[in-house]
Formats: C-alpha cells, sequence, structure tokens
C-alpha cells in the first residue's frame, strides 16, 4: 500500500471549501437583515462639471467579523474581506479637530451621495478572498489555508489563525443571540 493512500482522503481545495462556506452561511442566514456593500467612484468631469467622488451600491452582504459574505454571485467567489465601515450622511460644515475626520466625513458624504439612505451603513472597497491565491500562496487577505489544508481567518493582522468555518458559526450565533445591551 502506498504511503499516500495510507493518509486518507485529501482535504477539498480552497475554492471548494469557500464555495460550500458560502452556500452554508447563505442558508444560514436567509432571514437576517443585509448590509450594504459600496465601491468607491472617483471625482470627474461631465460636460465640464465636476462630480465629485461618490461610493455607490455593490451588493448586499453579511457582515461576519473580519468577513463578508457576499447575499448572491458564485459562491467561490462570495467572502471579502471587511474593509472600511462608514455610515451615509449628508455633507455639512464642521470644524474638525484632525484632518483624519475630515476625511471620513467626506467619504461618509459620498455614499450619501451615491445613493445610500441617511445613517446606513456601508462597507467600502472590500477585498474579495480569492481562492486561486490561496491554492498558490496560502493566503488571501485575512483567510490562509492552515498544514491540513482547511481554512483560516485572522481578525487581526497579528492575531493567531482560526478555523474559519468555526469562526463563522461564532459569528453567525452572535447575529442569532446578541449580547445583552449589543
Amino acid at each position: 500500500m502506498s504511503p499516500a493512500a495510507s493518509e486518507g482522503p485529501a482535504a477539498p481545495g480552497p475554492s471548494a471549501q469557500v464555495a460550500a462556506i458560502v452556500d452554508d452561511v447563505r442558508r444560514e442566514l436567509a432571514g437576517y437583515p443585509r448590509q450594504r456593500l459600496g465601491a468607491t467612484r472617483p471625482a470627474r468631469r461631465i460636460l465640464g462639471v465636476l462630480r465629485s467622488e461618490r461610493i455607490v451600491p455593490a451588493g448586499d452582504v453579511w457582515h461576519l467579523g473580519a468577513i463578508l459574505v457576499r447575499c448572491d454571485g458564485p459562491a467561490a467567489e462570495g467572502l471579502l474581506a471587511t474593509g472600511e465601515i462608514l455610515r451615509a450622511r449628508a455633507e455639512v460644515r464642521r470644524g474638525f479637530a484632525a484632518e483624519s475626520q475630515r476625511a471620513r466625513a467626506a467619504r461618509a458624504a459620498a455614499a450619501r451621495r451615491g445613493g445610500f439612505a441617511e445613517g446606513e451603513t456601508v462597507h467600502v472597497d472590500a477585498v474579495p478572498i480569492d481562492a486561486a491565491r490561496l491554492a498558490a500562496e496560502g493566503a488571501s487577505g485575512p483567510v490562509g489555508v492552515a498544514a491540513d489544508g482547511s481554512l483560516t481567518v485572522r481578525w487581526r493582522r497579528t492575531g493567531a489563525a482560526v478555523p474559519l468555518r468555526p469562526y463563522l458559526t461564532e459569528r453567525i450565533d452572535l447575529l442569532e443571540h446578541p449580547a445583552p445591551g449589543a
């Protein structure tokens, strides 16, 4: 008997694992509220008039910590790394103590200009988890491949990698049973 035959079945590839996880999460969260995904459209001139930067709707997602799960589209492309999160706000003149506050307010106003409702949560420019990159390099964003071939996630850059499926199950449980006062 060859050594490869005694090792047991090989773990499915990253693409198949991502697709299976996304399908499972979509089934579990079908009735839960969604948040919106936004894509930045840079400022440009239209007929000589400057049109300000906008953040336009780019789909719906469920926010599960360091991971966003797309509500539609191909399952193998359904995981995204959480990027910038903001609330759409109307543009108003304010005094700011820091330039970062001014920039964040401008981004919130860009989301409002792009069609998001006042106060709506928007996930901007989230980065897709690339299954091909997972297979080739062992990581894509916060998702990695463990030595046994299973998928892991780092919820912080310096944090320990934890198994992805249990991580998402815990996040779903928090949605179903929020902590008191949350």
